[in-house]
């Protein structure tokens, strides 16, 4: 099974490089498959900013994510 992660964007870089941000976590991805701007979401996966996402549908997932990890620390 594959998981894709929401990630806002918050920086571009040349090369089609973006620093995202996962909430507690930043990390440099590839935005070659995607065309976003500074303040978008995106689906991360293995490095790679695979599709677009509202901001609605980001916010709401990272949450999701969130109480996921939280269940399984209890």
């Amino acid at each position: 099974m594959c998981i894709a992660v929401p990630a806002e964007v918050i920086e571009i870089k040349d090369g089609n490089i973006g620093l995202v941000d996962y909430g507690d976590l930043r990390q440099e991805v590839r935005l070659d498959l995607v065309d976003v701007q500074v303040g978008e979401f995106v689906l991360v996966h293995v490095g790679f900013a695979i599709q677009k996402l509202s901001r609605e549908e980001g916010l709401e997932t990272r949450e999701l994510f969130k109480q996921v990890y939280a269940a399984m620390e209890e």
